[in-house]
């Protein structure tokens, strides 16, 4: 076992090579996951209050062992992780075949107070921890509802209020925002959305699709009813209603064809046509979730269940707006994370 984050630091991709292993990451671990809808409390995960932690170890970050590209973006996580827990953080490393009950027995020798479980993989072999010991999730889309109610989740999916202002921003003009979803995945994060919607003086329209055929005639219908003055499109992470082989090619024409303001929660959608898209700033998100674990070992009560990401980069595609009748300048590129099509 590791027992510092400093083993991890490596020199930084490049950002669109980094950004392509992000969303890599979020194709892999939305699978088979179940969202659960957020919990009330009192503080958000992110806050940042200068605490110090209370012992070497307190804090266990418990991570998937994995080839790159997956490496090297839990290293960037376990780096921000590092910057505010430093020397009261402890590795973990699991695989597939880890004892989650010896797990569980090592962070008790330890003296674990506190856990930071990546991914999903990391997030199982915490199944078997004491009742008493709590856990705050990182890395993941979603997890199940039932450990939602115990646990600070912090997904990858950006915050709809962070999309909807960037949105705004751009297109000022924008009244409304059309969505399909399966509520399976998403119904958590729908709701966040409506709040966020009317915040940014935006109707919501928010279409339930359990299925790839019916995901697909809700986009015609939706396409067929827009208005291109005033509609915009959101892709958010659904694998049921963004599919990446039928869905998201018959989105992007549409929105060509009809100049429909097309906007993502996935990078790799900006380098297709998307207009532009919010994806994980993942040195960030390890400090966020670094200042949550910190939180519970000073007494601090969390808000628990699953909360939307608000470490974010920007990604913005040129040609797609200079389509839409937008133009960028330099100046204005500048703020953005990564620009497509590359120069």
């Amino acid at each position: 076992m590791e027992s510092t984050g400093k083993m991890f630091r490596r020199k930084a991709w490049s950002g669109a090579r980094a950004c392509c292993a992000a969303l890599v990451l979020l194709s892999a671990v939305v699978s088979g996951q179940v969202v659960a809808a957020p919990q009330g409390g009192t503080a958000e995960a992110g806050e940042q209050r200068r605490a110090e932690p209370q012992a070497p170890g307190s804090i266990a970050v418990v991570y998937p062992v994995l080839g790159e590209p997956y490496h090297s973006i839990f290293a960037t996580i376990i780096e921000g992780i590092e910057d505010n827990a430093r020397s009261a953080m402890r590795t973990y490393p699991v695989a597939a075949n880890t004892d989650p009950a010896e797990l569980n027995a090592q962070l008790k020798r330890n003296g674990a107070k506190v856990v930071i479980a990546l991914g999903r993989q990391g997030l199982r072999a915490t199944s078997a921890l004491d009742r008493e010991l709590p856990v705050v999730a990182g890395g993941v889309l979603a997890v199940p509802e039932a450990d939602s109610r115990t646990m600070t989740a912090v997904s990858l999916t950006p915050d709809p209020a962070l999309l909807f202002s960037r949105l705004k921003n751009l297109l000022p003009g924008t009244r409304r925002v059309i969505v399909v979803y399966n509520p399976q995945n998403n119904e958590w994060l729908i709701r966040l959305a409506r709040e966020a919607a009317r915040a940014q003086g935006l109707e919501l329209v928010a279409h339930e699709a359990r299925d790839l055929a019916s995901a697909a005639r809700l986009y015609e219908h939706a396409f067929a009813a827009s208005d291109s003055k005033r509609d915009a499109i959101w892709l958010p992470q659904d694998a049921t209603t963004v599919d990446e082989t039928t869905i998201l090619p018959l989105v992007l024409k549409e929105s060509w064809n009809r100049n429909i303001a097309l906007f993502s929660s996935s990078f790799l959608h900006v380098k297709k046509g998307a207009l532009f898209a919010l994806y994980p700033d993942n040195l960030e998100l390890g400090r966020t979730l670094a200042w949550s674990a910190i939180a519970y070992l000073t007494g601090e009560q969390r808000r628990r269940g699953m909360l939307p990401l608000r470490d974010v980069h920007i990604a913005v595609n040129v040609r797609t707006a200079g389509h839409l009748g937008l133009s960028l300048s330099y100046q204005q590129q500048r703020t953005f994370d990564a620009v497509f099509p590359e120069p």
